[in-house]
């Protein structure tokens, strides 16, 4: 028999997610990976030894339930196992989400530059993106997800803190945001990087967990926790969604050694937090640099900076290439770097400082200070 095999209609408008780059390799010099929001930090000594404990029963499935570590999340968010779910990294939780609640037709909104997974999990589910641009301050225009929802909208997803751009959600706003959402609408507050945000007023999941019937909350042990490479996230949501994202998970998605990690990771909270500390340090270190250079980049909440230089990304790249840093870059809308290592993070102040004298900064820099 002959003949084209048969693939699923539509994929070609499924866009495909993009890792990033490993740093080009300069002579003589060290070169840097800012690309991926990786905790620049090893895993904590207890945590490696815990993972290596567990290393002799690879030959036994995990167990999938998470008993431990449901049982720990759930103790530390003062909610029940059955408002837990835990998935691949938060990527796949948001994946089960999608699916427990969008069919085919339903309409998923958000904010568009945001996680650049979203349209390509929507799409694979069959469900239609509805991308809302941010607003001039590239934050989340609460407005105007509003009034994109309709009778098909299934599911809207905030991010907070937002990748790409760092910006952030205000209690408050978000608040009458959720008021008025209709009921029977899905509303996923995914805080990947909740534990970088120092901003006083900012909206609180598990708060508007507890006072909306309709939130769910993501989170991931990928950034401040280190494990980006273990793969395991979880959701706090209503016990009712849990049990239909339970159906949507992969089966065995999260492994033995990533749960031991995340739960060692969660006993030595304390010893995170310094690190944590330090990267905000590193931060704000940074981003103090860059205000003295002329730089007037968006807020950022997160450990990362969002340089919205528009037609100058593509030029931008090759600059950071030339200087053995690979950095996230959105063709005609600007590129994410990573707060990382201290000697990448004055790389990439020098190499920020060589954008402004070339005048590749997209109108984001004024006159330097004297």
């Amino acid at each position: 028999m002959s003949g084209a095999l048969r693939m699923r209609k539509g994929l070609d408008d499924v866009p495909a997610y993009k890792q990033g780059r490993p740093a080009s390799v300069l002579e003589g010099e060290e070169s840097f990976k800012i690309s991926s929001n990786e905790n620049p930090y090893p895993p904590l000594p207890a945590v490696v030894d815990a993972v290596a404990a567990t290393l002799t029963g690879m030959n036994r499935y995990p167990e999938f339930a998470a008993t431990a570590l449901t049982a720990r999340v759930a103790a530390r968010f003062d909610v029940a196992p059955e408002n837990i779910v835990f998935g691949a990294g938060s990527v796949e939780v948001v994946s089960q989400l999608i699916r427990a609640t969008s069919a085919p037709g339903n309409e998923v909104v958000f904010a568009w530059r945001s996680f650049e997974a979203y349209p390509m999990l929507v799409r694979t589910a069959g469900a239609v993106p509805v991308e809302v641009p941010l607003n001039a301050d590239h934050g989340h225009d609460l407005d105007a997800m509003l009034t994109a929802v309709t009778e098909r909208t299934s599911l809207i997803m905030v991010c907070n803190p937002n990748n790409p751009t760092g910006t952030t959600v205000g209690a408050e706003e978000l608040t009458a945001f959720l008021d008025a959402v209709p009921a029977h609408v899905t509303v996923l507050l995914d805080e990947a990087y909740v534990h970088f945000n120092r901003r006083p007023d900012t909206a609180v999941g598990i708060a508007a967990f507890r006072a909306h019937p309709n939130v769910v909350v993501a989170h991931t042990f990928s950034k401040a926790y280190g494990l980006a490479g273990m793969r395991v996230g979880y959701a706090i949501a209503p016990a009712l969604l849990v049990a239909a994202m339970r159906k949507m998970a992969i089966p065995f998605g999260v492994t033995t050694p990533a749960q031991i990690a995340a739960l060692a990771s969660l006993e030595a909270e304390d010893e995170l937090q310094v690190r944590v500390d330090a990267l905000i340090g590193e931060r704000e270190r940074i981003v103090a640099a860059l205000s003295a250079q002329g730089w007037q980049l968006p807020e950022t909440e997160t450990n990362f900076l969002w340089f919205p230089l528009g037609d100058d990304t593509t030029a931008a790249l090759e600059v950071f290439e030339a200087h053995g840093l690979s950095v996230r870059g959105f063709a005609g809308e600007g590129l994410r770097a990573t707060i990382a290592e201290t000697q990448a993070n004055n790389r990439l102040l020098d190499t920020a400082a060589e954008l402004v004298s070339r005048g590749l900064t997209g109108g984001c820099t004024v006159a330097a200070a004297s």
